[in-house]
Formats: structure tokens, C-alpha cells, sequence
């Protein structure tokens, strides 16, 4: 196994940890204190189960999995799949902790973390274009 692919691996396991943890913070929250989740502690619960466990865990497993490159393939280049994973991974992590920061901000501190939020946003979205134009010739 390819140390690119045990990083993908282990930080899914990593943001999965991360996932039970806070979800499991937000229904003691809940319960116990009748504290109701806001929308951006939903929103950073799920991408880090969605997109840091499951996404980041597919993807390590694609790359595990699918056939080599083909000689001469000129698509394929790990330097791409390297920066897919720091664009996810920083992207993932620091949606989530804006969106948990966000839920008790206000004023123009909320409007920095907006854009914040954006711009890990994209960073997720360009991560996972990077990986699939780099796999795509793998794909066969």
C-alpha cells in the first residue's frame, strides 16, 4: 500500500473520530441541556463525517484499488493527488471549525467566517475535481 493511501485512510479514521465526537457533544447538548444544534454545528458535524470519513476514505480506497497508470499516461501525476488531499483536508477542517466558530458569532466576525466557509468550500470542491481529472484515465 502506497503512504499516499494509508494518508487518505488514516485521516478518514481521523475525521471520523472527530465526527462521533462532535456529534456526540451535540446530542448530550441536546438532551441533557436542551440545547438545540444550530444550522453551521449540523453543517460542520456532517462534512466532517460526509466529506472528511466517507469521501476521504473513498478516495484513498480509489486510489488503492483502481489499475496503475497507463505508460505514458500523461493525466495521472501524484503530485495532483497530493494536493487533492491537503485541498480536502484543510478545506474539511477548516469548514468545520468556522461553522462551529460561526454558530455563536456575530457582527462582522460572522461575516469573516462567511467567506471563510466559502473559501473551504472550494477548496473541498477542488480537491475532489483535482482527484477524479487525475484518476479519470485510471478509470477502465
Amino acid at each position: 500500500m502506497h503512504s499516499l493511501v494509508r494518508r487518505f485512510i488514516k485521516t478518514a479514521i481521523a475525521f471520523l473520530i472527530l465526527g462521533l465526537l462532535t456529534g456526540g457533544w451535540m446530542i448530550v447538548r441536546r438532551e441533557l441541556f436542551a440545547r438545540t444544534p444550530s444550522e453551521y454545528e449540523i453543517s460542520a458535524h456532517t462534512h466532517l463525517v460526509l466529506v472528511g470519513f466517507v469521501m476521504t476514505m473513498i478516495l484513498g480506497v480509489a486510489l488503492w484499488l483502481f489499475p496503475r497508470p497507463e505508460k505514458g499516461d500523461q493525466r495521472y501525476r501524484p503530485a495532483l493527488v497530493e494536493l487533492s488531499y491537503w485541498l480536502l483536508t484543510l478545506g474539511t477542517l477548516v469548514r468545520a471549525a468556522t461553522e462551529f466558530l460561526r454558530a455563536s458569532a456575530s457582527g462582522s466576525a460572522s461575516a469573516v467566517a462567511a467567506w471563510i466557509i466559502v473559501a473551504s468550500a472550494g477548496a473541498q470542491i477542488a480537491a475532489l475535481i483535482v482527484f477524479f481529472y487525475t484518476m479519470w484515465s485510471r478509470v477502465r
